[in-house]
Parts: structure tokens; sequence; C-alpha cells
């Protein structure tokens, strides 16, 4: 029995009408409908999984909701190598692949076999603590994983190593390290380079830096990126829009290209050209 879980946008109510829709229609169809115990909540069904066992045994994961929804669907499901569809319910859709309406049909394809993936670059990005070798924290990001000043008005001073040897610090209100996928996110708003999503390579963005060295770095995907925090200012850690925890001297963030991809179920050729057009409301002159 084929099992799909479902992940809701859990702020849109349209997103819960189509939950119950879609569950519906795959249980008389006799498919295991699996969700969060938070989602399940919403919905009001009797139980569900904690987050951590998710994606475990998982045959389809659909995202109904945004973009946001979507990098919570990949991050629950990607180290189980997952198939991931998206269905628009939010404002930019820029991952998604389907709109409400079509989400009957598109499960129908899916199961038909009348489906491919696109293949996307993950992050793996771990904390390690004063330096330490193991390390304290491990997340997966589609997008970026930013390392960021805490204190008003000042810049954080960040370190950064590649491959193990010393490049440069950074004074700068933070540091982005980005997927192909996350390069029309955060980094396209710090003026980094567009990077078709289907690439693989590490992008290393810094946020308004104060010094002359300000550009984007283009790195091989088999890069890894060392952050360490130097000095008494604080930094945050954020993976994904996330998060995770602070960061003092001493702390070291490593980034590297997970051996995990995002699986994106797609239903023809996503032209990455026609879709940034179409997103970002580019028009012919």
């Amino acid at each position: 029995m084929p099992v799909v879980g479902l992940v809701l946008h859990q702020e849109r109510p349209l997103a819960r009408t189509l939950a119950h829709e879609v569950s519906a229609w795959l249980t008389d169809q006799g498919h295991e409908v699996r969700l969060t115990t938070e989602d399940a909540a919403l919905v009001g069904a009797s139980s569900g999984v904690e987050p951590g066992d998710f994606g475990t045994g998982l045959d389809l994961a659909l995202s109904l909701g945004g973009d946001g929804t979507m990098l919570r669907t990949v991050r629950m499901t990607c180290a189980c190598d997952v198939d991931v569809l998206g269905v628009n319910v939010g404002d930019m859709g820029y991952l998604t692949e389907v709109e409400p309406p079509r989400v009957i049909d598109a499960l129908e394809r899916y199961f038909a076999g009348d489906f491919g993936l696109e293949h996307r670059m993950l992050l793996a990005v771990t904390v390690h603590v004063d330096g330490a070798e193991q390390p304290s924290l491990t997340e997966y990001a589609l997008n970026e994983a930013v390392v960021e000043k805490t204190a008003a008005g000042h810049t954080v001073r960040l370190g950064v190593a590649l491959d193990g040897d010393e490049f440069t610090t950074y004074a700068t209100d933070g540091l982005i390290v980005a997927t192909p996928t996350g390069s029309t996110a955060y980094a396209f708003s710090a003026r980094g380079p567009i990077v078709d999503p289907t690439h693989r390579a590490l992008l290393l963005t810094p946020v308004a830096p104060h010094m002359l060295f300000d550009r984007t770095l283009v790195l091989e995907p088999s890069t890894e990126v060392g952050i360490t925090v130097r000095g008494h200012r604080t930094a945050s850690l954020a993976v994904d829009g996330r998060p995770t925890g602070m960061l003092g001297d001493g702390d070291v963030v490593r980034c590297r290209a997970s051996h995990h991809q995002a699986r994106l179920v797609t239903f023809g050729p996503r032209e990455f050209h026609r879709i940034l057009k179409s997103k970002f409301g580019l028009n012919d002159r």
C-alpha cells in the first residue's frame, strides 16, 4: 500500500480544504495517508507522527502551500529520498508544480508513472561548538544557510575557510551559503547571481560587508565552506529561514553539498527562464 504524506501551510484555509479532499481521494484509492501531529490537529485527523518520523517509509510527499511549505516538506523527507509534489497554495509558488484545481489529476498521473523528477542539490549544514570535530547540530537546506549578526548597529566578524584553508575574515552583517535553488531567495536580495537550479555549486554571498571585497563566490559543489565566529559579538544561524540557535566566539558552521538530493515531481520540462519571467513579473520590451 503506497504511503502519501501531506504537509500543510498552517495559516491558509485552502490548504486544509485540499487536505480533506486529497485524503478522501487517496483513501478511496487504497493509499495510506500520513500527517505530522501538528498538521493532523489542523484538519481534525485522529493521529499523526512526529516530524522526525514523517519521511520513513513514505512513497510521496504532497506539499500544500507555498515555497515555505516546500522547504518544510523537503527538510522532513530528504534523508529518506522521498518524491515531493508541490501544490501552490501560497503567494510565490516558485518551487511548486501544480495549482489546486489540478491536484487530483496530478496524483493520478503520478501513480500511473506519467511524471518526471527534477533533482536539486541540498546543503548539509553542521554546527561545531568551539571548533569541536563532532557536530552538535546537523541540518539540511534546499535554499541556504545564513550566519548573521545579532547586535543592531554592529557588524560581526566571520572567518571563512574553504576546504580547511583560510580564505579571509569578513566584517559584515552576515554570510549566506546558498544552493543554486537558493540563488533566487535571500542571496538574490543581497545581489547574488541567479543560477539555474539544476546546476551544482555553492554560492557564498556577504550581506552588507564593511570591506571592498563584496562579491559572491561561486564554488565547486565539492567545496566545504567553514564559517567561524571571531570576537565577542555573537551571531545566529538560520537554515532555510528557520532559526537554529546562537553562535559564540570560536563556533564553526560547516556547509557542503549533501549526498541526498531533493526529488521534485514534474509534469513536463520546467523551463527555468520562463518560470523566472513569470514569478518575477518580467516583461518583454
